[in-house]
C-alpha cells in the first residue's frame, strides 16, 4: 500500500498486520516496517498479540544528528598523548626479540621492504576496522562498540541474509582472541624458561632439561594471576615497560659491536621460508586486540584515525623500530639468530646475564596482563552457570587456565616455531581478515562498492593475502616445530 510521509519503525516480525485496519505491512530491508504518523498503534501478530513499534533513526539522522562521540561517558578518558603511549605499548611486546629471527627467514633486503609492506597493510587494516566501527555506532546509536560487537553489528547492518549469522561472526572474534592472547601466553612460559636457563647453566655447569623451568614457574604464575583487578596490574606493566627499555638499550650495545658488512648476509632467501618470516612479522606487529579499545576511551577519537593520527604516528613508531631491530640483529648473527635476539648474547658475561633475567621478569610480568582479556571473554559467558560460587568457580578456571597453557609450553618448546604459529593462525585472521570482512559487509548496500567495484576488489585482496599467509604460515610453522631438534 502507499503511504504517507513515513516514520521508520523496527519491528521483531517479517510480516505483521496494522492492529487498527488489518492491512498487511511487510517489513523493508534491515527488518525495518512503514507505518503513517497518523496511526501510530501497535502491530499485530499473527498469532493475536500486539507489538509496540519502536521508532529509530533515519538515514538523515545518521548522518547529521547523532554523534556517538558526545555520547560517550567516560570517567578518566585518555588523552592522545597517553593513547599514543598505551599503542605503543600494546604493540612493542616479546615479537620485537623476534624480528632477527624473521629476517633470518626473508634476507635482508627483502626483509626489509617485506616489514614495512606488511606494516602498512596491518595499519590500513586497522583504519577500516576504525571506519568501520564509527559508522556503525552512528546507525546503531550507540556511543561506543569493541572488536566482536563491530563483527556483530555489521552483519545485522548488511544485507538481510547475513544477519543470521551476526552472533557468529562476534562468537568467531572472541574464539580467535582468547587463542591468540593464550598463544602469547604460552610463548612467553617458553620465553621466559629459554632466558632463565641461559643464565643458570653458567653457574650450575648442568644441562637442565627446559621443561623443568616451565614447570618451576607454575606456583609464580598462578599466584600472580588470581589478581582479578586490573588496577592492581598496572604496576607490574610499568616494572615491564622500565626492564624491556633497559634490556633492549644493552641489546643494541651488542649488536652495534663490529658489525659485518651487509653484503656477508643473504638479501634474500629461499622462497620456502618466507612463511615463517610472515608469521613471525604478523606476530610482532599486530596489535588489534587493543585498538578498539584504546579508541573507545580516548577523549578525543577523531584525532585516532586521519593523518597524521594516533594510530599512523604509532604504527610508523613500531614499525620502524622493528625493522631496525630485524635488520641489524639478523647482520649481527646471522644464520645463528635465535628465536629470541636477547639468546644470542653472550653467557658468560654479567652484562648480557642481566638482559636476559630483566627481560625474562618483564615478560613474566606481562603474562598477566595478557591473560586478563581471555579469561575475561571466557568467564563472561559462563558466570552465570555457577549461581553463589562464582567467586570460587572464577579461580579454579583461572588455575585451569594457567595450567592449560604451561602444558602446552611444555609441548611445544620451540620458540620460534610457536611464535610463527600464533602469527599465522590467529593474527592473519585478526588482523587482516576480519578487519576486510566487517568493512565490505558494513558498506555493501550504504555506500556499496564504488566505481568497478573498488572495495569489493580491495577485500578480497586483504582477504586473500591473509588466507595465503593463514594456509602456507600453519603448515610451516607446524612442520618447523615437528622437526625441530630444539629441547
Amino acid at each position: 500500500m502507499l503511504l504517507p510521509p513515513l516514520l521508520r519503525y523496527q519491528c521483531v516480525a517479517h510480516q505483521v498486520r496494522c492492529a487498527a485496519s488489518a492491512e498487511v505491512l511487510r517489513i523493508c530491508k534491515d527488518d525495518q516496517c512503514y507505518k503513517s504518523d497518523k496511526n501510530e498503534v501497535p502491530v499485530q501478530l499473527a498469532n493475536g498479540s500486539t507489538v509496540p513499534l519502536v521508532e529509530i533513526p533515519s538515514r538523515d539522522e545518521e548522518s547529521g544528528e547523532y554523534n556517538p562521540f558526545e555520547h560517550r561517558k567516560l570517567n578518566h578518558p585518555t588523552s592522545d598523548m597517553d593513547t599514543l603511549i598505551h599503542l605503543l605499548k600494546g604493540s612493542l611486546g616479546s615479537g620485537i626479540l623476534a624480528m632477527p629471527l624473521a629476517f633470518s627467514n626473508a634476507g635482508l633486503a627483502f626483509g626489509l621492504v617485506a616489514t614495512f609492506l606488511i606494516g602498512a597493510i596491518c595499519t590500513y587494516c586497522v583504519h577500516i576496522l576504525v571506519k568501520s566501527a564509527h559508522t556503525l555506532c552512528i546507525r546503531r546509536r550507540v556511543p561506543s562498540l569493541g572488536f566482536a560487537e563491530v563483527a556483530e553489528a555489521a552483519f545485522l547492518s548488511g544485507p538481510q541474509y547475513l544477519h543470521q549469522w551476526s552472533l557468529f561472526a562476534k562468537s568467531m572474534i572472541n574464539l580467535f582472541l582468547v587463542i591468540d592472547l593464550l598463544g602469547c601466553c604460552c610463548v612467553y612460559i617458553v620465553f621466559v624458561s629459554k632466558n632463565v636457563k641461559q643464565v643458570v647453566e653458567v653457574y650450575i655447569h648442568d644441562d637442565i632439561d627446559l621443561r623443568i623451568y616451565m614447570a618451576a614457574l607454575l606456583p609464580f604464575l598462578i599466584l600472580m594471576n588470581l589478581i582479578r583487578n586490573l588496577k592492581y596490574l598496572a604496576p607490574l606493566s610499568m616494572v615491564a615497560n622500565i626492564l624491556v627499555a633497559a634490556g633492549m638499550s644493552i641489546t643494541f650495545y651488542y649488536i652495534f659491536q663490529d658489525l659485518p658488512s651487509p653484503y656477508s648476509r643473504d638479501m634474500i632467501v629461499d622462497a620456502t621460508k618466507w612463511p615463517m618470516f610472515f608469521g613471525t612479522a604478523i606476530f610482532a606487529l599486530e596489535g588489534i586486540g587493543v585498538v578498539m579499545s584504546l579508541e573507545n576511551n580516548m577523549k578525543t577519537p577523531t584525532h585516532f584515525i586521519g593523518c597524521p593520527g594516533i594510530l599512523n604516528t604509532g604504527m610508523s613508531v613500531v614499525v620502524f623500530l622493528y625493522a631496525s631491530v630485524g635488520f641489524f640483529g639478523y647482520l649481527k648473527y646471522g644464520p645463528d639468530t635465535k628465536g629470541s635476539i636477547s639468546l644470542n648474547l653472550e653467557n658468560t658475561e654479567i652484562l648480557a646475564q642481566c638482559v636476559k633475567i630483566m627481560i625474562a621478569v618483564a615478560i613474566f610480568c606481562t603474562y598477566s596482563l595478557q591473560f586478563y582479556v581471555p579469561m575475561e571473554i571466557i568467564w563472561k559467558n559462563l558466570k552465570h552457570n555457577f549461581g553463589f560460587r562464582n567467586s570460587l568457580a572464577e579461580y579454579a578456571l583461572r588455575v585451569g587456565l594457567v595450567i592449560g597453557t604451561v602444558i602446552i609450553a611444555v609441548a611445544i618448546p620451540n620458540l620460534g616455531g610457536f611464535i610463527s604459529l600464533v602469527g599465522a593462525v590467529c593474527l592473519s585472521t585478526l588482523g587482516l581478515i576480519f578487519p576486510a570482512i566487517i568493512d565490505l559487509v558494513t558498506f555493501y548496500e550504504d555506500p556499496g562498492l564504488g566505481r568497478y567495484n573498488w572495495r569489493l576488489w580491495k577485500n578480497v585482496f586483504l582477504i586473500c593475502f591473509g588466507l595465503i599467509g593463514f594456509i602456507t604460515g600453519t603448515y610451516v610453522s607446524i612442520n618447523e616445530i615437528i622437526h625441530s631438534d630444539e629441547s
